[in-house]
């Protein structure tokens, strides 16, 4: 049982990651996709833009100022030297 427990932790781990928005945002884009293509329409055209409108999230989150910094605003000049290890 503690072998399994492990692997499915290392699964979410894999999966979700840091990012938790970013593997919901697929999820649903898989869902979708399965959804158009359930309707007889193609379906290849769906993933591009999803893949591209998550990644520009994802990188806007990850800047500075972005929507993950919980502070809010751009980053105060003192705090720019502690994220370069100064």
């Amino acid at each position: 049982m503690k072998r399994l427990h492990t692997f499915l932790l290392a699964v979410w781990e894999f999966v979700v990651g840091d990012d938790w928005r970013t593997a919901i945002g697929v999820a649903l884009t898989l869902a979708l996709t399965a959804l158009v293509a359930a309707v007889g329409a193609s379906a290849w055209w769906v993933m591009p833009p999803a893949v591209l409108g998550l990644l520009a999230l994802s990188i806007r989150r990850a800047m500075p100022g972005g929507r993950a910094d919980l502070a809010g605003g751009p980053p105060r000049h003192e705090d720019l030297g502690q994220d370069l290890g100064q």
